[in-house]
């Protein structure tokens, strides 16, 4: 164990690098001169070369789960923001939001400190046409009692849609869509080509490189309340005429294939991708490897769903989603922000559905390893990263200090900015995605999502690096080419290493925000295995100690030290041959305030003082939820190949 790199001094009260210094010592040590050893990325698309293109790679920082007003359930709750607005809010703009007064300004205005890099709307493809239509007069439908009630009741609109077109496993268009859906399918081209033409605007394919935006869209499937949805997002502006809603699939298997033969062989230049997401809200079938009729699944679909699937979505507002505590999980920090229902339903009728351990992204990676045994193909070999899932617009809007809620399925707005907290206490302010990608282009940052160079993070922009191999140098932390022999003797996150009987070897690095003042507590090593069949699972701390700082809720006043960087070499101790195991590093930030304790403690809440308690604040008491948060990222795993049937 190491408790820090040498290359970047180690803090602990005597002071803090500055940010400048910091970030020179960054680029030091994660970008030094050299030349990667993986293959170079395709160009697809016509565009200025990048003026600023590295070998070894570097992070961007971006949002993956994007809604606005184009999405019927942020257009019911008020939100008016565009997927332009979306894109001028990432790129640093300010923008206005709900509640708006009675001549249509907004009550409340945000920022971002800082840009992101990339960004992709990803608007529900259900009832774009029949929303269009709701919005539309003269066209047929209009007057329609859907449409009346969409109107004048938005949230009654909101249940009696969705529950339409996403709850069903055989989800039914509105008559008013006239023959074949013919109707709202035509009506849909226009939010359609609203996402795509703003994709294409804000996206700057000047040699700058400064944002890269995605034409994407979400499928909402929901089968019973349990959460199927995938964020299905285009290498480039080559993309099916109409995207593929539930309504026309309401089984993801049906929507891989569907993106299968309508983008990626059946369109020239197409190529896509699916990152399931919230399957903490499953109800245990984002997972599942049986179909609606216990048919197992086969070859083909296992080898579809990786092709399509690289990515999983780890964590965004409506809840983490790495692991489950409880039963035969006892890793403590699998209680980071978790939602006590397991199911959308469950939010309101809370005996409905709990969670289950089998929607948890460790579960899947432990079921993928099993069924790479019986199949040879391991369907949720999945690269973690995480985002928002806003319904305001506002991509990227992450920080706990200044959390404007991101209004996923919340109440309407009225003319008035009502008291109390932004969101239900449940919620957070999601995370964001990370590529490590040569340069800030739409090849190159989807070319890392295909080979799964990612990892999320809780909000700060940690830079972690994570590599595995066979015979990485014991002494990699003290080296300036730390990137390039990790890729010249291992793979990086995402990759597999094959079978052996040596004992793997991992090295991972991680960098506080550059931007923020909170230090990095340890970085963790998950390791997920099967023995005689069945699934294991141990944590390891590999760099930094628990225990060594931490804050006041009543005042978010921090205390104890911590490090700027820290970095680690460690090889199994317990790794068995021939048997197949996964790996992925954890980073973990000092304690801070929740959000929700930032606005309580502003509000002058005591809980002790019933008298302090206003209205809209009741929530800051509730003892199920934490005042306090630790900040984390997740690194994408790396997988040790075993042998067939062990």
């Amino acid at each position: 164990m190491r408790p820090a790199s040498p290359i970047l001094p180690r803090v602990g009260g005597g002071g803090r690098t500055p940010p400048a210094a910091l970030l020179a010592l960054a680029v030091a040590l994660l970008a030094p001169p050299g030349v990667a050893r993986a293959e170079p990325f395709a160009r697809t698309e016509a565009r200025a070369d990048c003026a600023h293109h590295d070998p070894l790679r570097r992070p961007f920082f971006g949002d993956l789960h994007v809604h606005t007003t184009l999405s019927l359930d942020a257009s019911t709750q008020g939100t008016r923001n565009t997927p332009r607005d979306a894109y001028r809010f990432a790129r640093g703009e300010a923008l206005g939001l709900q509640p708006y007064d009675r001549s249509g300004a907004p009550l409340r205005r945000v920022r971002l400190e800082r840009p992101l890099d990339f960004a992709a709307v990803t608007d529900h493809a259900e009832l774009f046409g029949e929303r269009t239509i709701c919005e539309s007069p003269g066209l047929p439908g209009y007057d329609s009692p859907v449409c009346l009630v969409f109107r004048w009741w938005p949230r009654l609109a909101f249940f009696m849609m969705n529950s339409r077109a996403s709850a069903s496993s055989a989800p039914e268009r509105y008559a008013f869509c006239g023959p074949a859906a013919s109707g709202c399918l035509e009506a849909s081209l226009t939010p359609w080509g609203m996402v795509r033409s703003a994709a294409e605007e804000f996206y700057d394919r000047s040699a700058a490189c400064a944002f890269t935006t995605f034409v994407g869209y979400e499928w909402t499937g929901a089968p019973g309340s349990n959460n199927l949805h995938r964020n299905v997002l285009f290498r480039n502006a080559a993309v099916p005429r109409h995207p593929v809603s539930a309504f026309e699939t309401p089984d993801p298997r049906d929507l891989n294939r569907r993106l299968l033969r309508e983008c990626i062989e059946g369109l020239e230049g197409c190529d896509v991708l699916s990152i399931p997401h919230n399957s903490n809200l499953s109800g245990g079938l984002m997972f599942e490897t049986v179909d609606a009729a216990g048919a197992a699944m086969t070859v083909d679909e296992a080898r579809e769903r990786a092709a399509l699937e690289p990515l999983v979505e780890v964590m965004q507002h409506k809840g983490d989603s790495e692991c489950l505590l409880g039963g035969p999980t006892t890793d403590e920090e699998c209680g980071f922000e978790k939602l006590p229902y397991g199911n959308f339903a469950g939010k309101y009728v809370p005996a409905q559905s709990e969670p289950v351990r089998q929607s948890f992204v460790r579960d899947a990676l432990e079921t993928g390893l099993r069924l790479e045994q019986q199949l040879g193909v391991n369907p949720f070999q999945y690269g973690f990263v995480a985002s928002t899932d806003t319904h305001l617009g506002i991509p990227g809007a992450v920080d706990e200090r200044n959390y404007p809620g991101h209004g996923g399925a919340g109440t309407p707005a009225g003319n008035e900015l009502p008291p109390g907290l932004p969101d239900d206490i449940e919620f957070n302010p999601g995370g964001l995605a990370v590529l490590w990608a040569e340069e800030n282009s739409r090849d190159s940052l989807f070319a890392a999502m295909r080979r799964r160079e990612a990892y999320g993070t809780s909000g700060p922009r940690l830079v972690v690096r994570f590599f595995g191999g066979a015979d990485l140098p014991a002494d990699l932390c003290a080296r300036p080419d730390f990137v390039a022999q990790g890729y010249a003797h291992g793979v990086p996150m995402g990759g597999a290493l094959p079978a052996g009987g040596q004992a793997p070897t991992f090295a991972v690095m991680a960098l506080r925000d550059p931007a923020e003042s909170v230090a990095l507590e340890r970085i963790q090593i998950v390791k997920a295995w099967l023995e005689q069949g069945e699934a294991r699972e141990r944590v390891y701390d590999v760099a930094g100690a628990r225990g060594r700082a931490g804050v006041d809720p009543s005042s978010c006043e921090p205390h104890g030290e911590g490090d700027d960087a820290l970095c680690a070499v460690w090889r199994d101790p317990e790794f068995v041959p021939d048997r197949p195991a996964v790996y992925y590093a954890r980073v973990l930030q000092n304690p801070t305030c929740r959000w929700s304790a930032y606005l309580c403690n502003a509000a002058g809440v005591r809980c002790d003082q019933p008298a302090s308690i206003r209205a809209g604040f009741e929530e800051c008491c509730d003892a199920r939820y934490p005042r306090t948060v630790q900040e984390r990222a997740w690194t994408s795993p790396i997988w040790v190949e075993g042998g067939r049937g062990r």
